[in-house]
Order: C-alpha cells, then sequence, then structure tokens
C-alpha cells in the first residue's frame, strides 16, 4: 500500500510548528509586513485552541469612526504621512507583545476573484471576532498571493496614537483605519468589534483587487426566487425592513463570469459558495413628486444610466454605494457590459411613490410583482427630473458614454 507523498509528513510539521508558534517562513513573511516576532506566533488556530489562549467572545459595538485613505472620488480621510507614522506605531505596537495571532481568509467567496487577507493581532479575541467576517481560505493561500491585503489589531495600544500623528477620529473605544493605496486596514483598541465597520473598511481595500482580477463588486443584496437569482439595489431602510427574505443583509457582492458570489459570509452553511449570473435585477429610486412611476422596465443603457445615478428623494448616491475605492462610472460601465453579454432583465420601482413608502412584506410584494407580472417599459411624468439627472451626472462624470440614457 503506497504512502503518503513525501511532501505532506513535512507540510503536516511545518503547520504543527505554526500552531504551537515556531515558524521561520512565517516569522519571515510577518517582517515583510512590518512585524518582528518577539517570542511566537500563533497560525490560523482554531476555536478551541482560541479560547485556550484566553479569547473571549466580546460584545458587539457599533458607530466607531471608519476612515479611508484612497477612495477614488472625495477628499481622504486622512493624509499619506499620517498612514506611515499610523503604521509604524502599529507595527512596533504588536512587534512589543510576545505572542501574536495570524489568521488568513478571503473576502468573497468566489476564489477565482475573492482577495485574500492576513490578520496580524495582539489578542486572540480579536481573531476569533474576525474569523467570522472572512471565508474560509486554502492553508498557505495568502503566502502565494500576490496582492494580498492585511489587518493589523492593536487591541491593547494606546487609545492616544490618533492624537500622537495629528489624526482625531474621535473614538473612545478605538477607530478603524483603511488605506486603499497600501491594502491595508488599523483596527485599534475594540474596533474589531464594529463588523459593520470593519466590513465597510474591507469592502474599499478589496474594491481594486476584485475587479483587478474580473470581478464586478457592486453594493447590492442578493435576492433567489425559486432558480432565478436577483440583484437588489435599494435604500439602505428598505433593505432592512425585509433582510430576512434575502440571502445577505450585507451589501456586497461580486458578479463574474462564474457567477454571483458574496463579500462576506453569511453565518449559515446551507447556501451555495457561488450562485448563478443573474436573471434579473431591480433598482430601487425614492421620488415623491410623481415624475417615477411605481415599477417600470429599463433596458441595459437605461439600467446603467439610473444605476450610476442612485437616485433617492433629490440626492444622488452614485452605484448605490455611499463611498467605492474604484471609479464609479467605470463600475457602470462594466455594470453595462454585463447585463448586455447575459442579457439580464432589468426594473426600476419607486419606493416613494403614493402615500406611504412600501417596506418589509410590501416592498417585497412590489419587488416580486415586478418581477412576475409584465410591467410596462419607463416612462416619467414631466421633464424635471430627467434635468435634474443630466445636471449632477454631467458635471460629476463629464465622460459618461453616450449611450447611458435616462
Amino acid at each position: 500500500m503506497l504512502g503518503p507523498p513525501p511532501w505532506v509528513p513535512l507540510q503536516q510539521e511545518k503547520l504543527k510548528q505554526e500552531g504551537q508558534g515556531f515558524s521561520y517562513g512565517l516569522n519571515w513573511a510577518l517582517a515583510g509586513k512590518g512585524v518582528i516576532v518577539k517570542d511566537r506566533a500563533f497560525y490560523n488556530l482554531m476555536v478551541p485552541e482560541l479560547h485556550q489562549k484566553g479569547a473571549t467572545v466580546i460584545e458587539s459595538i457599533s458607530g466607531l469612526p471608519v476612515l479611508v485613505r484612497g477612495r477614488s472620488r472625495g477628499a481622504s480621510d486622512f493624509l499619506k504621512a499620517q498612514s506611515s507614522k499610523l503604521m509604524k506605531q502599529i507595527c512596533s505596537h504588536i512587534s512589543s507583545i510576545s505572542n501574536i495571532y495570524v489568521y488568513d481568509g478571503a473576502i468573497g467567496s468566489s476564489p477565482k476573484c475573492d482577495a485574500k487577507v492576513r490578520v496580524i493581532s495582539d489578542s486572540p479575541s480579536a481573531i476569533l471576532s474576525l474569523s467570522s467576517v472572512l471565508w474560509e481560505t486554502p492553508v498557505h493561500a495568502v503566502s502565494h498571493d500576490s496582492c494580498p491585503l492585511t489587518i493589523y489589531v492593536g487591541t491593547s495600544i494606546s487609545l492616544s496614537v490618533g492624537s500622537n500623528i495629528s489624526l482625531d477620529p474621535k473614538g473612545h473605544d478605538g477607530f478603524i483605519a483603511a488605506d486603499v493605496e497600501r491594502s491595508s486596514v488599523i483596527l485599534t483598541g475594540k474596533a474589531f468589534a464594529d463588523i459593520v465597520g470593519v466590513k465597510e473598511a474591507l469592502t474599499a481595500v478589496s474594491e481594486p483587487i476584485i475587479c483587478a482580477r474580473g470581478g464586478l463588486p457592486l453594493s447590492a443584496r442578493l435576492l433567489v426566487h425559486g432558480y432565478d437569482v436577483v440583484l437588489l439595489f435599494a435604500p439602505e431602510a428598505t433593505i432592512q425592513s425585509c433582510k430576512d427574505q434575502l440571502v445577505s443583509a450585507d451589501a456586497g457582492l461580486i458578479v463574474s463570469s462564474e457567477g454571483t458570489a458574496l463579500l462576506f459570509p453569511t453565518g449559515y452553511s446551507n447556501g451555495p459558495s457561488v450562485y448563478k449570473i443573474p436573471a434579473a435585477i431591480v433598482l430601487a429610486a425614492s421620488d415623491s413628486t410623481g415624475a417615477l412611476p411605481p415599477s417600470s422596465k429599463l433596458t441595459p443603457e437605461q439600467a446603467a444610466y439610473h444605476f450610476l445615478a442612485g437616485y433617492q428623494n433629490g440626492t444622488f448616491t452614485p452605484v448605490y454605494s455611499k463611498g467605492s475605492s474604484v471609479n464609479p462610472l467605470e463600475i457602470a460601465k462594466a455594470f453595462l457590459a454585463k447585463l448586455k453579454d447575459n442579457q439580464i432583465s432589468c426594473f426600476l420601482v419607486n419606493v416613494s411613490e403614493g402615500e406611504k413608502a412600501p417596506i418589509g412584506n410590501e416592498f417585497m410584494k412590489l419587488v416580486q410583482s415586478t418581477l412576475f407580472k409584465k410591467v410596462p417599459p419607463f416612462e416619467p411624468k414631466g421633464g424635471y427630473l430627467k434635468a435634474k439627472y443630466q445636471s449632477f451626472l454631467s458635471a460629476k462624470f463629464p465622460e459618461i458614454p453616450e449611450e447611458f440614457c435616462f
């Protein structure tokens, strides 16, 4: 009977050493990220092992400052010089801790176009929390990746670290600092427990990598009807009112030639890792003036235009994202290409038409009737809203393609 290949025992011994905190290869890789291992670095510990090291479940918090540098449009929340100083301080802090903890995972459930992530932490509790935010990835996949992201966690670093570099995030429990250019996220204090903030930061730094690998990151939710997959773009309040009927309440999907992937795990193990290419998309706009019909069918060119605008009762949220790190116009162009290439049906619903905005089950009924009943082509009333769209989009995106239309 043949035994295992000769490399298997060597790999098993290597993993055993890393689990015990000794690995020259891991120490060398961490040094490349600015962290010098003082004593031991524990790699990819299982939950029981983390508990043995003192990990505890920390109560979730929310609302901590999320600072992002390197978004495609708009001013950064901090400067390059401040980012460099902050990186030096967090690396120096983690290097001063005897035992540090490393965890590898991924953003995106599709290995073809995900973003690999390495977490370097001074606390096992942070690893326990952040491991639920990331998809599992093969051992050492991060080491072999060309552009992995790095999360630095300093739970015991001084909370004055921000003010020391003229950065005032006003976070009493810590703050989150994401640098898209460096592909890094820094979490101080209890920031690792602010899951919403952590996901916002990880979305920002992962988008350029996902795009480079052929994925299209979208701030959408996934709706499954029978064998059909539907992408839903809607205001956050509307989404939260019906989140139990969605695959995930998190805003974040990746559409690629392989199918539709979730950015973050849902906590449920019964769904596929990659869903089918969408059969339809539904854009929810808010207009209380009566210019937009309750529901209508769009051409792909109209869908791309309304998607780029993200109109919500007088304000615009381009590509339905409050701060993409990729140029929204490029996202909209790629969105249009996906719609055309895959012959995806496109619809627009108005969630502010009438006296009472549809929420919860009423909103889902509106979506379902739009999808499964014959709705008329898009015909707005009057020309005011069209002019408003044109004024905003031509100023914001002067190079908008001519095929995009209202």
